[in-house]
C-alpha cells in the first residue's frame, strides 16, 4: 500500500509541473541563461599569444553561477507556490504522509534540474567548444579540447548537472522550511552568492579559503575545474559533497517541520 502511495504522490507532483504553464518558461529560461552567459563569457575570454591560466571547461560553463539562480527559483515554487494559493491543504489531506509528499516533490524537482541541466551544460560545452579557440585559448595553444572524451571534461559536465539537481533540493528543501516562496529564495540566494563575498571581504587569505570550502556555490562548482586542481581550495567531488551535505541539510529540515507544522 505505501509504494502505491508513493506512486500516487510521484504522478500527482509530476501531473502539476507539467501542467503548470511556468514550468515549462522556467525550465527555457535556465537553459537560455546558463547558455547565453556561457557563450558570452567565451566570446570575451581572449588570449591570443596563448599561455594564460586560463580553464577552457570551466569557462564554457561560466552560466551554471546565474542558471542555478531560475533553477532555485523552480525548485522553491514546487512548495512555495502551493502554499501561496493553499493549494498544500488539498496535497495533504489527499496525501497524509507529508514526508512522502516532500520526497515527491523532490525526485520530480530533480528530474527536471538533471534534463534541464544536460541541456544547458552540453550546448553551453558546445558553445566553448567553437569559440574559445579563435581567442587562443585551444588545442592550438596547448590548452585541451573542450570534449565530453577528455575524463576531466567530461566530469565538470557530469558533476555541473549533479550540481544543479543539489540546488533543485537545497531549495526545496529551504522552502518547505520557511513556506513563503520570496523568503526561501532570498535565503538559497543568499546562501549562494554570499560566502564568496565575505570570503572576499575577510581580507585574509586562508580564512578565505575555508570559507571557499564550505560554502555550497563555491565547493560545489569546484567540480567544474578540469585544470589547476592543486590551486583549489577543495576537491572537485569533495566539494560537491559538500553541497550535497547543505542539500541533505536543508531537505532535513524542511521534512521535518512540513511534518510537524499544520498546513
Amino acid at each position: 500500500m505505501s509504494d502505491f502511495r508513493t506512486v500516487l504522490a510521484l504522478r500527482a507532483e509530476w501531473t502539476k509541473a507539467r501542467t503548470v504553464a511556468s514550468t515549462g518558461w522556467v525550465v527555457l529560461a535556465a537553459v537560455g541563461v546558463t547558455v547565453g552567459v556561457s557563450a558570452g563569457v567565451a566570446a570575451a575570454v581572449r588570449c591570443p599569444s596563448g599561455g594564460c591560466a586560463e580553464d577552457p571547461a570551466r569557462i564554457s560553463l561560466t552560466g551554471i553561477y546565474l542558471g542555478q539562480a531560475v533553477i532555485a527559483v523552480l525548485a522553491v515554487q514546487a512548495v512555495g507556490g502551493e502554499y501561496g494559493t493553499g493549494m498544500i491543504r488539498v496535497t495533504l489531506a489527499a496525501m497524509p504522509r507529508r514526508t512522502a509528499v516532500l520526497a515527491a516533490k523532490a525526485a520530480v524537482v530533480s528530474v527536471i534540474a538533471v534534463a534541464a541541466g544536460t541541456v544547458a551544460v552540453l550546448a553551453s560545452l558546445l558553445a566553448g567548444r567553437l569559440i574559445l579557440p579563435g581567442n587562443g585559448i585551444g588545442p592550438a595553444h596547448g590548452y585541451p579540447a573542450v570534449s565530453l572524451g577528455d575524463g576531466p571534461v567530461l566530469r565538470a559536465a557530469v558533476g555541473s548537472v549533479l550540481y544543479l539537481a543539489l540546488i533543485g533540493l537545497l531549495s526545496l528543501g529551504v522552502a518547505a522550511a520557511v513556506r513563503d516562496s520570496a523568503a526561501a529564495i532570498g535565503i538559497v540566494l543568499g546562501l549562494l552568492y554570499l560566502f564568496p563575498i565575505v570570503g572576499a571581504a575577510v581580507g585574509n587569505a586562508q580564512l578565505d579559503r575555508h570559507i571557499q570550502q564550505i560554502g555550497p556555490m563555491t565547493a560545489g562548482l569546484a567540480v567544474q575545474a578540469t585544470t589547476g586542481l592543486d590551486r583549489l581550495p577543495i576537491g572537485p567531488w569533495a566539494g560537491l559533497g559538500v553541497l550535497a551535505a547543505w542539500a541533505a541539510a536543508a531537505m532535513l529540515a524542511g521534512g521535518l517541520l512540513l511534518s510537524r507544522r499544520d498546513a
